[in-house]
């Protein structure tokens, strides 16, 4: 098994990680290819992924593949049932794991009881898969312990009835990006976009971006690579900003109170395409 991720995304921040790639770990078959997948981050899913009866297979999968060299996040159990306790327990044996996402989070305590439970300092990832894990978004994001939020589409829709259109979702969508701003965290992971093809899911990272979202979700690993190009600066971005960065450091300045915000909106543009990569290609 490959025994860690590729280069590229092992050295990359996951506060910056555009491609959070779901990987069942009842099946082992399924790790090598993830590792070397052009994911910015993988999860080792023990929860959605997983049937009830093969929960304590998955879990050694999981420990043995990350006591082999394996990093990866992991997805543990919501805290109300009997394996969350399990998850956490298992996981302070190892010594490569990236973060936790916690599945179905609602009240801030369920972070910070996960971050009291795990090794310190271990980041948390807040899935948010209900109304009442919504409306308390506010919260858990300036819970102790939390990294980011993450929008479990799926269940949330299945929870409040809503359908898969973007103007339907986009009260949820919204609501997780101010809460991480409140909260100074990094944008929020939008939820997976299944059986889409490629025009499909450009399309829903379209959606993703214009929110204010800076992550996405998938189970396949095929579609880190769309996910990565779609959600970092584009082309013309980049050019922009080159341009504004060139006339800045030459003396030129604006003649406007939008020079400024406008400047700094460059730089941003400029770092995070020298961290993907982009900069110079």
């Amino acid at each position: 098994m490959t025994p860690y991720r590729n280069q590229r995304a092992a050295d990359l921040p996951a506060r910056l990680s555009r491609s959070w790639l779901l990987t069942s770990a009842a099946n082992t078959s399924l790790f090598a290819p993830a590792l070397a997948s052009e994911a910015d981050s993988v999860i080792f899913d023990i929860e959605d992924a997983v049937p009830e009866e093969d929960k304590d297979d998955a879990r050694v999968n999981m420990i043995q593949a990350m006591k082999d060299g394996a990093s990866a996040w992991v997805r543990v159990n919501d805290i109300t049932t009997p394996h969350w306790e399990k998850d956490l327990a298992a996981l302070s044996e190892v010594d490569n794991l990236r973060g936790i996402v916690l599945a179905k989070t609602e009240h801030p305590d369920h972070i910070t009881k996960t971050a009291m439970m795990s090794r310190a300092g271990t980041p948390v990832v807040a899935l948010i898969e209900s109304a009442v894990g919504l409306m308390n978004a506010y919260d858990i994001a300036r819970a102790p312990g939390v990294f980011r939020l993450a929008f479990g589409v799926g269940d949330f829709r299945k929870d409040t009835g809503a359908s898969g259109d973007a103007m339907a979702l986009a009260f949820a969508r919204s609501t997780l990006v101010t809460a991480s701003r409140v909260g100074e965290l990094p944008g929020p992971i939008d939820g997976p976009s299944n059986g889409v093809s490629r025009e499909g899911l450009e399309d829903a990272c379209k959606v993703t971006q214009s929110m204010g979202m800076t992550g996405k979700l998938t189970l396949d690993p095929d579609q880190a690579d769309t996910i990565n190009h779609a959600l970092a600066p584009s082309e013309q971005e980049i050019r922009w900003a080159r341009e504004m960065i060139e006339k800045a450091n030459s003396g030129h300045t604006g003649a406007d109170g939008s020079y400024l915000p406008r400047l700094a909106r460059a730089k941003k543009v400029s770092e995070l395409a020298e961290t993907y990569g982009l900069w110079n290609s």
